[in-house]
């Protein structure tokens, strides 16, 4: 037998500005990080939905890109949460990878929403096995989480992230000025990605979170911007710190919340967004906490009416749509999914307090059936509530 050790080192960086494009804002410049940019070959794609909601965007881009180097092409693409049900803007990255040369000493620049992020960056980063990909996230949730992670992929079988990889990006640029892009009814939910990470890790920060509600609603740039950074710190401090960045063993804290999310979306076809997929699914793992003693009763409480006054969706009627195999709810489907997603046992985290939490290795169905029923009662007495198409009950 032959045995190596191969010891790799990543360098994972996150920048933040405003006005990414504007002549005299080098930061871009200092992400690409190269001493011959001019020799070098930059495809900026921009999801459809963001240029279209920033006419200038695009044009600025190319002027900007064209001071860094002659090699630039900037185009628009079709964005959107479906662009993950399907292979095919994967595989439009690939044409224009091989159409325009782009090497994998080139970069690729992404403008975009999650999802769009995700196909673009698995096209990236398996065209050529690797091409250096510069993520520039347009919505609250990704500058927040996904934008700064290392993850790529779309969905298939109807399963969230069936297909993809781990490809720790070149660089991360959040421009807070490219949030005014997104709708401001998805804006303000994005941030639950925030909330969550200070849930699991930083008391404090969920302090800051709940004392600053009305500038949160109002979309104030700075404090948004602070929530953004911090939430970003954190979600990066995990990746690199916590010694699992590629996810080789079954513990992911990170997604606190999400064995049902995951699950949301999907009995919906997507249209429930990942965010309030998210802000439902931590709400109700956080009754499931209380139910099983980890979590003080009255602490749960200020979580959900926190996440009241920040407007998060707390319930969707599908989490109540019967299994086609089963006499439970469609949703615990879930909770066999999400094992076989990590591999190895079932690992899901429960809270113990704000800012740390517990890794369990099983779900009492029965317990979190009540959890649904409760979240229910709470939401028909006044909290936010998602509609759905009316579905028949299990009994």
């Amino acid at each position: 037998m032959l045995e190596f050790s191969i010891p790799l080192t990543f360098r994972h960086r996150a920048f933040f500005t405003r006005d990414i494009f504007h002549a005299e804002n080098h930061t871009l410049r200092e992400a690409i990080d190269s001493q011959d940019i001019a020799s070098k070959r930059i495809l900026c794609v921009i999801e459809h939905e963001v240029a279209t909601s920033n006419p200038q965007l695009a044009s600025k881009a190319q002027s900007y890109l064209d001071l860094l180097t002659p090699q630039t092409t900037v185009l628009t693409l079709q964005g959107g949460e479906n662009v993950k049900n399907s292979t095919a803007l994967v595989d439009q990255i690939h044409r224009l990878v091989n159409i325009h040369h782009i090497d994998r000493h080139s970069y690729i620049l992404c403008v975009g929403g999650g999802a769009f992020l995700d196909a673009v960056g698995f096209g990236a980063a398996t065209a050529h096995r690797g091409i250096r990909l510069i993520r520039l996230p347009s919505t609250t949730l990704s500058q927040c989480d996904s934008g700064v992670g290392v993850k790529n992929g779309i969905n298939l079988f109807g399963k969230k992230n069936f297909t993809g990889t781990f490809a720790v990006p070149w660089a991360v640029v959040n421009d807070i000025d490219l949030l005014t892009t997104q709708p401001s009814d998805t804006r303000e939910v994005g941030l639950v990605e925030a909330l969550k990470v200070a849930l699991i890790k930083d008391a404090d920060f969920f302090e800051f979170i709940a004392d600053h509600t009305n500038e949160l609603n109002a979309f104030d740039p700075d404090t948004v911007e602070s929530v953004i950074k911090r939430s970003a710190e954190l979600h990066m401090a995990h990746i690199a710190t916590a010694g699992d960045p590629f996810e080789l063993g079954s513990s992911r804290p990170l997604d606190f919340g999400h064995w049902s999310a995951h699950k949301l979306e999907q009995l919906t076809d997507f249209t429930c967004s990942h965010a309030e997929a998210v802000s439902i699914g931590v709400a109700l793992d956080v009754l499931y906490s209380t139910r099983i003693g980890l979590l003080d009763e009255t602490v749960a409480d200020r979580i959900l009416q926190s996440m009241t006054a920040l407007g998060y969706p707390l319930w969707h009627d599908t989490l109540k749509a019967p299994s086609k195999d089963t006499n439970q709810f469609a949703i615990f489907d879930g909770i066999a999914e999400f094992r076989e997603h990590l591999g190895g046992q079932l690992t899901v985290m429960m809270l113990t307090s704000i800012g740390s939490g517990q890794d369990l290795h099983e779900i009492d169905e029965m317990l979190m059936t009540d959890c649904i029923n409760e979240l229910q009662q709470l939401a028909s007495s006044g909290r936010l509530v998602i509609p759905a198409p009316t579905l028949p009950r299990p009994n």
